[in-house]
Parts: C-alpha cells; structure tokens; sequence
C-alpha cells in the first residue's frame, strides 16, 4: 500500500499558531454572520484549512454571489465590535439541553461523539458553538480587511451522499491586508495553471459522466506522457534490481481480511461483488483492490524464499480503486481510479538499513529528474490518538527507529508528523512544495513488520532456521494520476523537452515544402525524438499561435529557403529564438536532449 494519503493538501506548517487562530476564529464569525442575516439556518463543522476556513450551512436557499459580499460585511460589522472568545466546559446533559433549546440537530449528532470534557466556545454572548478550539481572544485581533469569502460549494452531511445535501462557504483570513492582497493573486495565478483546464487544452486527458466521476480517460497525448514516465521509472528500477510484476484489479475480501484493509479501510474500498450469479454470501464476495501488497506478498509467498534471494524487489504500475466522496473529488489530485508505482521489498533484517537508503537515494533522483526541487521529508509516525493499528509495540518501535536511522544518516532535515503512520507501519513521505507555495504528498517509502507477520511470510536463514522478513513499501512519483496533475501545474503546462508528449512541431510554410517536412519529421522519429508536421496549410502566423497554445517545446520553420539549405528555423518555448541551423544540426540536438532527459533542446 505506497500510495499518498488524504487529505492531499497538508496545512502549511510554516503558517503561524496566531494565524491559524484568526482562522478559525474567523470559521465562527462567519457563522454568526449567516445565522444573523438569513432565517432557519442550521450550522454544522467550520474548521480552519491550509489557506483559510470554512462552515457547512444547511439553508433553505442557496447562497449567491451578492449573499458572500452581505455576509462578508456581516463579518466585519461583528470583527470591529471588539467580542471575546471564551472557553466553556460543561456536562454531556448540559450541552444536550442548550444545543435542544437552539433546535440544533446536527449538534446533537457531534455531541454524541464527542468525548468528555465537553468545550463550548462562545463568540461574546450572542453566538455559541461545539468547539475544541484554539480562538483569539478578542475579535479585535483580526484585522477586518485581511478577510474574505471565496465560494460555495455542495457538501453531504458527513460526506455521506445518502445524508443531508450541505452549502460549504470557504473562506480565508490572513494577519494583514498585504498578506490577503499576495494571496488573491497566488489564486489568479493558480487558476492560470490549473492542470483540469490546461489538461483539456493541451489534449491530455479528460473526464466523462457516462464513465462516472473521479475516472479519468487519457487521450493518445497523456497516454504518451504516461508511458514516458513510466518507461523512465522502469528504467531507475531495474538498474537496480527491481522485478517486474502484473496483478489483478480485483480480490477475494479474505485477502483484504488477512492483511487489515478490510477492517480498517473498508469505508474506502468499492462495495462487494458476488462470485457468482446465484449470489453467494457478501463475505464470500470480491472488490477492487484498494492496495497493490497483499498480491505481491502472494508473489512471495509462492515458493519458500532463501536469504540468498533476499532482499527480494518486486515492481508494478497497478491500477487501484478508492470509493472517494464525490465531492472530495478535484481533478487529477484525488480521483477513484489510479496507477500507483507500487513496490514491495522483502528483505532480512540485516538487509532493512541500506535497503531503506537505496529507496530513499530513489526517490531523490526521481525528483531531481523532474526537476522538483522543493520539498521536505516528514516522519508519519503514530499519534497519542492512533486508533487504527496493526502488529505489535515492538514493531512498530523497530520500523520507527529504522526511519530515524535513514535520516539521521542522511543528515536530511525532517518534520513530525504524530498521526501520519498507515495503519500497518510508519512511513518517510517526501512533501512537495509547488511553485504557488502548496503542499502534496508524492514519494514515500514505508517500513512493515505487521503484513509479513499476519501473512507468515519465511525466508531460510543462513543457519537453516525460518525467519520472517521485513517489507519496504515503495512509491516514488505516488501515483501517476496525481504526478501528472502536479507537474503539469508546476510546469504551466510547458513540459520539460524530453517529458513532452509533442517534441518538436515541423510548420511548413507552404505546401511545396510539405514532403521535405514529412521526411525531417521522419528522421527525427528515427532517433526516438516525438515530431509531427502541421500541414493544415493557415498561414505561418496561425502555425506559430497554435503551437505555442498547445505549448510544444520546438517548432521548427521549414520554407523553400530552408528546404533547399537542408536547413530550419527552430522558435523555442524555454529559449527563444535559435535562429536557423542545418537538419542534422537539429536531429543530433534532440537526440541527446531526448538521450540525456534534458528540459530544453539545447543545454
């Protein structure tokens, strides 16, 4: 199971204690603000987020665009009266008769899970929540023009499609108006790349409702660039030792039993499906499979394994199944059907150290590759409050020490992440910061005692005695959907030169020239460089423009000049103008630069 956990966002760590305070503080202003303005609205949850807040409302009407501006004065109109925040803690009976007195049943609910002692927070003494905090103290330390709302957006009541259909108004509130002023326009520029929109521009993948939400279909382009990072990665594995494997997509629930997924994932897996039409009993039945580790842990455990075939380093691109919320769902970054770069090591305990540092020095390179440079490394290890987990004490100590170790001997800087840990072991997972300065989940690597243990899997020791081995889980990009997604955003679109599904670009100046393109274009496929012609016959303007829309790394001119010079006239995206040079100029280029993964034509 190497895939990135949810949420796919993480809160900015670098974010103060005082601004998450403002923002969550700002959650339960909001709220006031609703209740006050509109009649027979019901709130719910309002946490705090990575950039800002949000309620979710149950509301008779839905909220517009002049109903954010209204609620937004609102807001200010409550933040300048200068209204303290304060603790309460009261009796579970007590909370009962308040939230029944106000006719609020979604509180009832929250009330029922919520363990003792009991906290209200109450926003000066006109407005009151269920709350674990922590607020501001007064309404006063929060600047009125460092507040806005964004949008409203369909939530179900626990994110339970059966249950209550929701409105969610998020927010987001920052300590100054300059820092609200340089977030406004971080979201201009996040529209501008928006991967869903510029997937759809540059032909790369879509979404269909006769397929069904969060699956997306790749067209011949985004499968071009899918293969290419697949190829890419195949090539780093088997240089080092790495074998590859091909799996079902769906499973015995047993399986899922045997390994923990079922007892402590089932809520995220697609529903059972019988075996067969008579229709056997639902625990008899199959699902999709969630996780690539209990089909390679069968791999394995096929034969009786020596310490000689040890380490043991099993690889595949398997397709795995989520049930994600519909509205949990956004793009490439959270979808219900992805390729994960799965691998499983199974290694002796001896082995365990380097192994993990091989994995790691991996995942290092895949980054570098692709040119993703800002990211740190989190610990997610268990938390005080860690409900789902597998195994034993010691083995859990045992894999958090082996992480501690890879570090420490690394020197790589590191952040805790108490409550981050799968549930069968903890992990190192790589968090990249993208260029709108978010944080996403991607490579990560996972040291497991548990599944060997719960599967009995043996190797023969050297002594000839049975011993268990330990399994690394392995997965450099995460998965290939998000990867993309992310590089696409990072990239604006304008893919590194040997990553592009569309290379170079031949534009014919007239139709005289349209054969001596053909062959150019030729020529270079020969030497693995991906290159088209565009022989629609617009004039060299239009040429020039659709290129450049659809960002194509290299387009080369080809006029009756060129064609009788054997020459070309190359225009790059990465850079500019490279004037005219001969073909065999141009072929030999792209060969190394396609050779050497190079981000443009020329280094």
């Amino acid at each position: 199971m190497s895939t990135p956990s949810a949420p796919l966002h993480l809160p900015r760590t670098s974010e103060s204690d005082q601004l998450l305070r403002i923002r969550h503080s700002c959650s339960h202003v909001m709220a006031m603000a609703v209740q006050r303005l509109f009649q027979n609205v019901q709130v719910t949850i309002g946490p705090w987020t990575e950039t800002g807040f949000y309620y979710d409302f149950d509301a008779p009407e839905p909220f517009t665009p002049q109903d954010l501006k209204k609620i937004r004065r609102g807001m200010q109109k409550i933040l300048r009266q200068n209204l303290p925040f304060r603790r309460e803690e009261v009796s579970r009976q007590e909370a009962r008769r308040r939230i029944e007195a106000i006719g609020e049943p979604y509180k009832l609910e929250i009330l029922a899970e919520l363990r003792e002692p009991i906290t209200l927070y109450h926003l000066g003494d006109q407005w009151w929540d269920l709350c674990a905090g922590p607020h501001v103290t007064n309404t006063a330390e929060i600047n009125p023009d460092a507040v806005n709302l964004e949008t409203v957006a369909g939530a179900y009541w626990r994110g339970d499609e059966t249950r209550a259909q929701l409105q969610r108004i998020y927010g987001t509130a920052f300590e100054t108006p300059e820092q609200l002023a340089e977030h406004k326009r971080r979201q201009e520029e996040a529209q501008k790349r928006d991967h869903r929109r510029l997937g759809r521009q540059l032909g790369l993948f879509l979404f269909s409702d006769a397929v069904g939400p969060g699956l997306p279909l790749w067209t011949p382009r985004g499968t071009q660039l899918r293969s290419l990072l697949e190829d890419y990665l195949r090539q780093q594995q088997q240089q080092r030792g790495y074998q590859p494997v091909v799996t079902p997509h769906i499973a015995r629930v047993d399986l899922f039993r045997t390994s923990g997924h079922w007892q402590n994932y089932k809520e995220d897996m697609f529903p059972l499906m019988a075996e067969n039409d008579a229709g056997r009993a639902a625990e008899e039945g199959f699902v999709m499979k969630p996780m690539n580790c209990p089909f390679h842990i069968q791999i394995y455990k096929a034969e009786l394994r020596s310490y000689r075939d040890l380490p043991y380093r099993l690889a595949e691109f398997g397709t795995v199944y989520r049930y994600e919320q519909s509205g949990e769902l956004g793009g490439l970054t959270r979808v219900r059907g992805f390729t994960v770069d799965d691998s499983h090591l199974f290694v002796t305990p001896e082995q365990l150290d380097e192994e993990f540092l091989q994995v790691v020095d991996l995942i290092l390179t895949v980054f570098k590759d692709l040119e993703l440079r800002q990211f740190k490394a989190r610990l997610s290890f268990r938390g005080p409050q860690t409900t789902k987990m597998i195994g034993r004490t010691e083995a859990w100590d045992q894999a958090e020490a082996a992480i501690r170790r890879a570090v420490n001997h690394l020197g790589m800087e590191s952040v805790e992440g108490p409550g981050e840990a799968a549930f069968y072991g903890p992990k190192l997972d790589f968090l990249f910061c993208d260029a709108l300065e978010r944080e996403w989940q991607l490579g990560t690597v996972q040291v497991d005692y548990n599944l060997p243990e719960r599967f009995d899997l043996e190797y023969v020791a050297q002594d000839g005695s049975r011993q268990r081995p330990v399994m690394l889980h392995r997965a450099p990009f995460g998965s290939l959907e998000r990867l993309i997604g992310i590089l696409i955003e990072e990239y604006g679109g304008d893919l590194p030169f040997w990553l592009a599904p569309e290379q170079i670009r031949i534009l014919p100046v007239t139709t005289t020239v349209f054969t001596a393109a053909q062959q150019l274009a030729t020529q270079l496929g020969r030497h693995g460089v991906r290159a088209t012609v565009d022989c629609s016959g617009e004039r060299l303007g239009k040429l020039i423009r659709n290129g450049e829309t659809q960002k194509i790394p290299v387009l080369g001119i080809l006029g009756e000049q060129e064609m009788e010079a054997d020459s070309v006239s190359l225009r790059t995206r990465r850079q500019g103008d490279l004037g005219t040079m001969p073909q065999a100029s141009l072929v030999n280029l792209a060969r190394a630069a396609v050779a050497g993964r190079r981000a443009t034509l020329m280094s």
